[in-house]
């Protein structure tokens, strides 16, 4: 049990980050669609992509892993989202550092991701349809929910910031569990177990989260 609920956990945090399968939006003052248009065609779009071939991407895992990098590739803001992560770290960084980890957390999302689509059995993944206002212009988030075959709901939330007239996702609330502030906890754990070796920290990093109870990091 404690297994699956591990396995869960990790294909989650990366089909959280990976629904989003719509190319760049033209840079614009105003984007063409609001984010929650965008994350709920995305969503029509992966199940499209996806549905009556997992067999198929089970044999070719390599070629389901090139349609998620290049899924992500516009959508979601991984220079952001490293130095989110890495936190107050970030600063004494060397560019190298920094961009080797942006490109180390977006390649461990797309592995998991990519071996845990076409095994993990999910029921449903449904935009909601009543969403919050967001109070800043730039800002926003989109909720839905992912439906296990057991039933169980995962509520979701995306967090979005609208950068150079394009809405990327930035950061997931999953259960509750704000997938940010956790990875952040996880590299600082990390920079202390490594005795501050950016290196070190950077080539062993394997970020987990354990979903299956509600958090409370929202």
């Amino acid at each position: 049990m404690r297994a699956h609920s591990l396995f869960l956990s990790r294909w989650l945090l990366a089909l959280l980050l990976c629904l989003v399968m719509l190319p760049a939006q033209a840079q614009a003052d105003t984007p063409r669609q609001s984010p929650e248009e965008l994350i709920r065609q995305s969503v029509d779009q992966l199940m499209g992509k996806i549905e009556g071939r997992r067999g198929y991407f089970a044999e070719h895992v390599d070629e389901l892993e090139a349609l998620v990098e290049d899924s992500l590739h516009d959508v979601a803001d991984f220079r952001y989202i490293g130095a989110s992560v890495m936190g107050r770290y970030f600063r004494n960084a060397s560019p190298g550092q920094r961009s080797r980890f942006a490109d180390t957390f977006r390649q461990t999302l797309i592995d998991t991701y990519a071996k845990g689509l076409v095994t993990f059995d999910y029921r449903e993944v449904r935009v909601l349809d009543q969403q919050q206002a967001s109070r800043e212009p730039d800002q926003a988030s989109v909720d839905m929910e992912v439906v296990a075959n057991d039933g169980t709901v995962y509520p979701v939330s995306y967090s979005l910031r609208l950068s150079d007239g394009e809405w990327k996702v930035v950061n997931v609330i999953v259960n509750g569990i704000n997938l940010g502030l956790t990875f952040r906890n996880q590299f600082d754990q990390a920079m202390r177990d490594n005795n501050r070796d950016y290196d070190a920290t950077i080539e062993g990093w394997s970020p987990e989260v354990d979903i299956s109870e509600k958090g409370q990091d929202a």
